[in-house]
């Protein structure tokens, strides 16, 4: 078992507020002069997306993980924007679109040596049932996956409650990853949602077990872990208890304007390298 800590990119320039913005290239820097071994890149512009990416930035890129040895944790594919990305879309077109996005995030993701992308299973509009949108989700996880295959990347389902309404719990992911069947689909969860639903974060632990293989750290209002309420002692002790082996990627402050990336990307390293520390040394 070894926990890894990894930080998100979204506070350096991304969804949902955008600013204050740095590139890719120099949020790779300042994530590792924290101290971070990983990166979880978040697929929206100016950071990554594929349409804007050229093939020499592609290679700039990866070659700057491997100088900086910065480990690519995992891919996230914005939820939502423009584009939609929404795979149970009622929209032929749109849902076809979503899959293409995850295709080619998934060879992103290869290229530059990671094998995790993150998979929202979007959300259902009035007019439509949730019977029907799980089965339009279902099938296109299923179809991403199997092109993942080809490329040794994990699709990782999120329950995202507080910004979707097809896979929201616990349950609901154990469901789909039953529902979609395919052998490189896993779990993961956002403990800013867990605890957004009142629920306990080392539950979701105990009851993904084997097929958890990712999590998002923040504590409630996305603040940085040890500023809330969540009891993330227990979420570490969970880890180890199921031998988790993973990263564990700080997805927090940037759920509004006036906070400072840096300091949020220190505070979350002081705070959680000592609990990850005591477990790995376990």
């Amino acid at each position: 078992m070894t926990l890894k800590l990894a930080f998100h990119t979204w506070p350096y320039a991304s969804n949902p507020t955008w600013l204050p913005a740095y590139t890719l290239e120099e949020t790779i820097k300042r994530i590792k002069r924290a101290g971070y071994e990983g990166i979880e890149i978040g697929a929206a512009s100016p950071h990554v997306f594929p349409p804007t990416l050229s093939a020499q930035r592609r290679k700039d890129i990866r070659q700057l993980l491997e100088d900086e040895d910065l480990k690519l944790a995992a891919m996230l594919p914005a939820h939502g924007g423009g584009p939609g990305n929404n795979v149970a879309s009622p929209i032929p077109e749109e849902r076809q679109w979503s899959i293409d996005h995850y295709k080619d995030m998934v060879k992103l993701t290869a290229d530059w040596g990671g094998k995790r992308l993150v998979c929202l299973p979007g959300w259902f509009i009035f007019g439509t049932t949730q019977r029907q949108a799980w089965e339009w989700a279902r099938y296109a996880i299923a179809e991403i996956a199997r092109f993942a295959q080809d490329h040794g990347v994990e699709i990782v389902i999120e329950p995202t409650p507080e910004d979707s309404n097809i896979v929201n719990t616990c349950e609901d992911c154990m469901n789909m990853l039953e529902d979609v069947g395919e052998p490189n689909v896993r779990l993961m969860f956002d403990t800013h949602h867990v605890i957004t639903m009142n629920e306990v974060m080392s539950d979701y632990v105990y009851r993904m077990g084997k097929n958890l293989v990712h999590l998002h750290i923040s504590d409630d209002h996305r603040l940085p872990p040890g500023q809330g309420r969540g009891d993330f002692k227990a979420l570490v002790d969970a880890l180890r208890d199921t031998d988790f082996d993973g990263y564990l990627s700080m997805e927090c402050g940037f759920h509004r304007r006036g906070i400072e990336p840096d300091y949020v990307a220190r505070t979350c390293m002081e705070y959680m390298k000592p609990l990850v520390d005591a477990a790995n040394a376990r």
